[in-house]
């Protein structure tokens, strides 16, 4: 199952926020949470990088308090680059199984920014990436109205002799829905805000 889980964070109240599912993940997969708290450097980079990286240590520093209050094994990192290069870069160097981010910064340009980010590890990610809304209403609030839309996603991919293999756990902004298929094993997430579903196909073996 999972082994490895990041959660990059800024501070911030959206990182907070997914800090806050991160840790119900790893408690639920007997998971080491990673926090990485990225210094912006480059166009879209911060000019006070002597402030930025206390701020990043703070960041870090409070997701290893929460984690060890939980009783979930934590490593910290604070690297400076392009966000979301680092963040890739660091998933790949840390056989990290999951990414769980934020979609919204602090305010004004840093909201803009951290969704940009959010928006291109997305994109680029070949492991699952969990994305958490701030004060977004939960729609699907029943395990099997998110099983119902995880399989009908996989059967519209190919996927036949689909089954549920275990309980949907919600970590609040999405669901993780395991299926057993005829290919073989696959966690589907199905945003229980929006109803949209992404299909992975697990974590790294």
């Amino acid at each position: 199952m999972y082994q490895h889980i990041l959660v990059p964070t800024d501070g911030s109240d959206g990182t907070r926020q997914s800090l806050t599912h991160g840790l119900t993940l790893a408690e639920r997969f007997d998971a080491t949470i990673h926090a990485l708290s990225v210094v912006p450097e480059g166009p879209l980079g911060t000019l006070q990088s002597d402030e930025g990286h206390p701020a990043a240590e703070r960041a870090v520093e409070r997701v290893e308090v929460e984690a060890t209050r939980e009783g979930v094994d934590v490593v910290t990192a604070v690297e400076q680059g392009v966000p979301h290069e680092e963040i890739i870069a660091y998933a790949d160097d840390h056989d990290i199984d999951m990414i769980v981010m934020g979609t919204q910064g602090r305010t004004g340009l840093d909201r803009v920014l951290v969704g940009s980010v959010t928006e291109r590890i997305v994109r680029m990610a070949d492991i699952p990436v969990v994305t958490v809304r701030l004060n977004d209403e939960i729609r699907i609030e029943d395990a099997d109205e998110a099983a119902r839309i995880a399989r009908k996603a996989a059967d519209a991919e190919g996927y036949d002799d689909i089954t549920v293999s275990d309980d949907p756990h919600r970590t609040s902004a999405s669901w993780i829905v395991p299926l057993e298929t005829g290919s073989g094993p696959l966690h589907v997430h199905v945003d229980a805000v929006t109803s949209e579903a992404r299909v992975a196909k697990g974590p790294k073996q």
